[in-house]
This record gives C-alpha cells, sequence and structure tokens, in this order.
C-alpha cells in the first residue's frame, strides 16, 4: 500500500492534479471568506485601545527619563535569535520594510522578526523540499542540472512571497480606507463645524465609520491618541499619512498641519477635499462600470453562447433525430 502511494507521488501527472485541485480548493475558500467573515471590529478597536496605553506609558516613561524599556509584543525567541545571529535586519529589511508594515496595520518588533524570519525560512524550506522530491520521489528523465535550477527557482519564489502577501495585505487595507474616506471627512467635517476639537471628532468618527472599514477606524483612533500624547502635534498627522499612503489622506493631512499652523479655516478645508475624495470615488466607479463589457466578452463566448446554442438547437436536432 505504501509503496503503491509512494508510486503515485512520484507521478507527475498526480502531482499536477493535486496542484490544480489546491488552486480550485483556493478559489473557493477565497469567494466563500468574506461569507463567513466576523465582525472583527472589538477586536481592532480592542488592539488599538492597548496601543493607546502603550504610547501613554512610553511617552510618561520619556517625560520622567526613565530607563527605556520595550512596550511593545516580543517575537518568537527563537525567531529573534535567528534574526540577530544572522543579521537579517540589515540584509533583508530597511527603513521602506518597517513603513510597509505599518501600512499592512502590523505594529511593532514582533511583525519585522517575524516577516525577516520567514524571508529567511521560506527559501530555504522549499529549496530542501523541492531538491527532495525531484531526486528521490520524481521518477523524471530531466538532468541534473535542470532539476537543481528548479529547485532554485522555487527558492526565490520562496523569497518573495513574504512580499507578495506583504503587498495583498495593504492593497486591502488602502481600499478599504479610500472606500470610507470620503465619509469619513463629511463626519468630520459636522463635528468640527458642530465645535467640536479635532481630537474629539476624530475620535467620534472612528467610532462611527468602524462599520464601514476597520483599519479607517483604527488609524484614526491610533491618530487621536498620538494628538494627546506625542509632543508635536504635526508628527501625529505625518504618521497617519505614513500609515495609509493614501493621497487623498495626505491632502487632508497638509491641511490639518497648515491650520494647526497658520490658524486657517478648517471647516473650509475639510468641505473641498471631502467633495474632491467623492469625485474621485465617482470616477473610479465609473471607471470600472465602462471596463466591464470588455471583461465580460470571453466569458459570455466562452459559458453563454455554446448553453444558449444547445438550446436553442436542442429541440431541432431531437426532432431531426426522430424522423430519422
Amino acid at each position: 500500500m505504501l509503496k503503491q502511494i509512494a508510486e503515485l507521488i512520484a507521478t507527475p501527472q498526480f502531482m499536477f492534479a493535486v496542484l490544480v485541485a489546491i488552486g480550485v480548493s483556493a478559489t473557493i475558500i477565497t469567494l466563500a471568506l468574506p461569507l463567513l467573515e466576523k465582525d472583527q471590529l472589538k477586536t481592532r478597536m480592542r488592539s488599538v485601545a492597548i496601543e493607546r496605553e502603550r504610547i501613554r506609558m512610553r511617552e510618561r516613561a520619556r517625560l520622567a527619563a526613565e530607563t527605556k524599556v520595550s512596550l511593545r509584543n516580543e517575537p518568537k525567541a527563537y525567531m529573534r535569535e535567528l534574526v540577530e545571529r544572522f543579521n537579517l535586519k540589515n540584509a533583508l529589511a530597511d527603513e521602506r520594510t518597517t513603513e510597509r508594515l505599518r501600512m499592512a496595520g502590523l505594529r511593532g518588533q514582533a511583525p519585522i522578526t517575524v516577516f525577516l524570519f520567514a524571508r529567511f525560512v521560506l527559501p530555504i524550506g522549499i529549496f530542501v523540499a523541492a531538491i527532495f522530491y525531484f531526486f528521490v520521489l520524481a521518477k523524471m528523465e530531466t538532468p541534473t542540472g535542470m532539476r537543481i535550477a528548479y529547485s532554485v527557482v522555487l527558492a526565490g519564489i520562496g523569497l518573495y512571497l513574504p512580499n507578495i502577501w506583504l503587498q495583498n495585505t495593504i492593497q486591502k487595507r488602502q481600499v478599504s480606507i479610500r472606500q470610507a474616506w470620503p465619509d469619513a471627512l463629511d463626519l468630520t467635517l459636522i463635528c468640527v463645524e458642530s465645535g467640536m476639537s479635532i481630537e474629539a471628532a476624530f475620535r467620534k468618527v472612528a467610532e462611527e465609520i468602524g462599520t464601514s472599514s476597520i483599519p479607517l477606524a483604527e488609524e484614526m483612533s491610533l491618530t487621536c491618541a498620538e494628538l494627546s500624547y506625542l509632543q508635536e502635534r504635526r508628527k501625529a498627522y505625518e504618521n497617519l499619512a505614513l500609515r495609509t499612503g493614501l493621497e487623498p489622506v495626505k491632502g487632508v493631512v497638509t491641511a490639518l498641519i497648515q491650520a494647526e499652523r497658520y490658524g486657517t479655516p478648517l471647516g473650509q478645508a475639510l468641505r473641498v477635499l471631502a467633495q474632491e475624495s467623492r469625485d474621485t470615488r465617482m470616477a473610479e466607479a465609473e471607471k470600472k462600470a465602462a471596463a466591464l463589457p470588455p471583461k465580460l466578452t470571453v466569458p459570455m463566448i466562452v459559458f453563454f453562447l455554446p448553453v444558449l446554442f444547445v438550446v436553442i438547437m436542442g429541440p431541432a436536432m431531437i426532432q431531426i433525430l426522430k424522423l430519422n
């Protein structure tokens, strides 16, 4: 039995069928996950509250000139030891890596350690698995050099898998923030014109916008916390722009900084920026709607037209067969 299973695994056709099955399963899971996804608003807002408390502790420690301690979650010991031993921060990371992790909603020392650990371990693990498969399990007549080349290519793909995952996470987060940003600006404008301070406005908007975009509610809550505890308010606004990486947010941040520095009216600037954000969102929706007919051409030809021909020609073919 085990011998038959080993021979089956060593067959390239079987492995191709397994990969196809995995791809189909992943597609089904990807389509079904949004339907089964739970509301994560409470969890994300709880993490924001924890981050607020950490900011408070850090600022108190700075003002009291106490010894600097780590206020964030610590990574696993073996991951941290591996990263420090091979000095992976200098080899595989830079300031841009930390900024991208923050844009993905991953803050602290633990995410960057896990990210560097994955970039170091994945290529090695995939290379070893590929060597084992090509030289031990697979019954292939491919030359040895080609097998090693295939293994190196797979290892190179493994090196970039964490970057691909991080980029996808950033894009999903930015899409969520971009869609809810015009509504958040409208709510902020209403709060500011009603007499609220910008901190109270951000706090209120974060509570209301969480049903539409959890990442945006999280970022606004963090900005509100930083406005309360950072020494320079300008830095809190700039951090918001860096964490989101979106041009509409950068425009609002510029307006907020100018209002803080020169005392310019904030309500009028927010009204103009909110209108621009709504127009941009509408233009993107119209662009997607205009691109829909060309995208539907191939599915219509491949899936709809054959079925339509069968429905139309089916009764006639049945009658012809009966006459014969």
